[in-house]
């Protein structure tokens, strides 16, 4: 046997050490690519998935509000913003002329969004989905897809709605059903290129989006822009700050109007959240607590004196009065604050107390959008010794106009206090119905014989009292005026005032219950002179239009008996339920001019010029003459057959002219 020397033990070594090292680094290479093949490899095919492909959300489109006959108020509309990478066009003169078809921009507008010198271009501006269809597979031009929120009737109900804001519902019915509303989004993969580009065309839709559900409101749109117009031209008239509308079912509780306006804004929603102190409008409640409590009689006497009388230190007055005694009647037809007073000093604060609050006043209504104000009516061991006076003339107590119109809609109905309601019923993105709201008693509050009685003097302030300016011809109507000093937030009177009327129509079997309130209007601030005739005016458009919330064929059984030369009354009878528009009757003279007035015939009048007007503002103001009108299709008003300043006869149909709206 060959016996290894010293001198060459060390290079044995030397190779020895190598091999373990290479071994070792063999190991090691072996054991790391074991653990990214099994361990990691799940993310690193991730990664390398993720340079050539993106994930990206597909926005749902929110469901629709829409009023009580399905007419959309709130509609979700797609819409494309336009990016360009100016140095990925393969043809820039072809795709200038492209986007300058496409998008409507001008040619040299169109140059400089594509200039090399830009590495980014944003086209000013959304786009419609027809713009998908040209420039989608378009290499250079990227769109990216949103959906946004449209309001085919601008602010008309824009408090009672809610916006959205980066796709949240803030306010309104957009707040209160945003997660139905929502939707859930969808998903798709987007090829890149080897710069991380998307390559046009190499889209895939993973998961589809889902429409939201559907809210249907109880609101009547035609009702609603009617109550507005008439605020508007009240508001306008009296220069007032703002004031609010609400028109309601007193049968089921509905809200079928809202509308508020406040510093020239139609976006708020004052007949919910903004409470104020209502004034002789709540003596018909007080009256209700006598009546129920045994402690005065219609026909009770109460003495006013002089029309003053001063309890604890504060004087009352009355504006307008008789001396001496009358009854208690007459003390609400007349809204006599003494009268009123001294009558309820029969009542105990635990009564007069309990019966305010029966009625909903302090409390929310529980209406379904946020921010419901619940007013302020304090305990009795909170009142003062002017506390009871104060309370049955309506001061010391704040009341939201709901509140209010619930109120007088437990007087119109028989005595009970509904539930109001905004929402008709919910669907799904499937189209079920998952609720539907259904008329519901919160309480009884006085009797039926009660609220009759009550409100057959609240027909009297109507006929002969404070409220004669809400007359309206053969339809009786039962209301209560009242005019209260507005109260500052910092503390005491600021020498405004708040005019109100509350009203429901007819009287007999009432449908309807409209409130109006007018803040700090200038001049003539009384609830009779300036906010009566806004019920009046509200009323006769409803009974002109061509669609209402009124059951026509009981009213007009009521009105058979009774005839009348009342023009909207007239125009109103000449309506069936179902009867179809008439064609034109009247032609205009031949020479083009105005006949002269026939003095035998003093009913005929001279047809008002209308050209510019909205056309439904337009067919009011002639339905209010006594006229038919004709139309068709939607647009501007250019003129009407017969022209202006023809003599027309009440009963005669009136053709407008409309220019009908482009399309684009």
């Amino acid at each position: 046997m060959r016996r290894q020397t010293p001198s060459n033990r060390p290079g044995a070594l030397r190779r020895r050490l190598l091999l373990a090292g290479w071994l070792a680094g063999a190991l090691v290479v072996c054991v790391r690519a074991g653990e990214v093949q099994l361990v990691e490899g799940a993310d690193w095919r991730a990664v390398a998935e993720s340079q050539h492909t993106a994930d990206k959300t597909i926005a749902a489109a929110r469901g629709s509000i829409l009023d009580r006959d399905g007419t959309p108020m709130a509609v979700s509309r797609e819409s494309y913003q336009v990016g360009i990478a100016p140095r990925e066009l393969a043809a820039r003169t072809a795709d200038v002329a492209l986007l300058s078809k496409s998008l409507g921009v001008s040619r040299r507008t169109a140059l400089r969004l594509t200039s090399p010198a830009r590495k980014w271009s944003v086209v000013p501006g959304r786009y419609p989905p027809s713009v998908r269809d040209s420039l989608a597979d378009v290499r250079g031009i990227y769109l990216e897809r949103d959906m946004e929120r449209f309001n085919p009737h601008g602010d008309l109900a824009r408090g009672i709605i809610g916006v959205v804001t980066d796709g949240v519902g803030r306010g309104g019915i957009e707040q209160a059903y945003d997660d139905l509303l929502r939707g859930s989004p969808g998903r798709e993969v987007v090829g890149r290129d080897n710069v991380g580009s998307p390559i046009p065309g190499d889209t895939y839709v993973v998961q589809e989006p889902i429409t939201g559900g559907q809210v249907t409101l109880t609101l009547d749109l035609d009702l609603q822009e009617i109550a507005r117009q008439a605020l508007q031209d009240a508001v306008d008239k009296s220069r007032a700050r703002g004031g609010d509308v609400l028109v309601t079912d007193p049968h089921t509780g509905e809200v079928l109007a809202a509308v508020s306006i406040m510093d020239g804004h139609t976006t708020g929603l004052g007949t919910i959240n903004t409470p104020y102190e209502p004034g002789s409008i709540l003596k018909p409640f007080t009256v209700a607590a006598e009546l129920t409590y045994h402690t005065e009689a219609l026909t009770d006497t109460v003495d006013v004196g002089d029309g003053t009388w001063t309890v604890a230190g504060r004087t009352l007055s009355d504006a307008e009065h008789d001396s001496g005694r009358m009854t208690v009647a007459d003390a609400l037809r007349i809204s006599s604050n003494v009268g009123i007073a001294k009558s309820a000093q029969g009542l105990t604060p635990g009564e007069q107390y309990e019966n305010l609050r029966d009625f909903g006043f302090g409390t929310p209504t529980g209406i379904e959008i946020p921010g419901e104000a619940s007013g302020v009516l304090r305990t009795p061991d909170a009142w003062t010794a002017q506390s009871p006076a104060s309370l049955a003339i309506g001061y010391e107590v704040s009341v939201t106009p709901l509140q209010m119109a619930m109120a007088y809609g437990a007087l119109a109905n028989g005595g009970l206090l509904m539930e109001p309601h905004l929402v008709k019923e919910v669907r799904d993105a499937t189209g079920k119905v998952v609720e539907r709201f259904h008329p519901r008693v919160v309480r009884r509050v006085v009797s039926e014989s009660v609220a009759h009685a009550v409100s057959r003097v609240l027909v009297d302030v109507v006929q002969d009292g404070t409220g004669t300016k809400a007359q309206l011809g053969t339809f009786t109507m039962a209301g209560k005026t009242g005019t209260s000093r507005a109260y500052s937030p910092d503390g005491g009177y600021e020498g405004g005032h708040n005019a109100s009327f509350v009203g429901f129509f007819p009287a007999k079997d009432p449908q309807l219950v409209v409130f109006v309130r007018l803040e700090r209007p200038q001049g003539d601030y009384y609830g009779g002179a300036v906010a009566a005739p806004v019920t009046r005016a509200t009323m006769e458009a409803v009974l002109a239009a061509r669609r209402t919330p009124l059951d026509r064929a009981e009213l007009l059984r009521s009105m058979k008996a009774q005839p009348s030369r009342d023009p909207a009354v007239v125009q109103f009878a000449a309506r069936t339920v179902d009867q179809p528009t008439k064609a034109p009757t009247v032609t205009a003279p031949d020479d083009g001019g105005a006949p002269e007035a026939d003095d035998d015939a003093p009913s005929r009048l001279p047809l008002p010029a209308v050209a510019g007007l909205p056309l439904r503002v337009a067919a009011r103001r002639l339905h209010a003459l006594g006229l038919e009108v004709w139309e068709r299709g939607e647009g501007v008003i250019v003129g009407t057959v017969p022209g202006a300043g023809t003599y027309v006869t009440p009963g005669d149909t009136v053709r407008l002219r409309v220019r009908e709206r482009s399309n684009d």
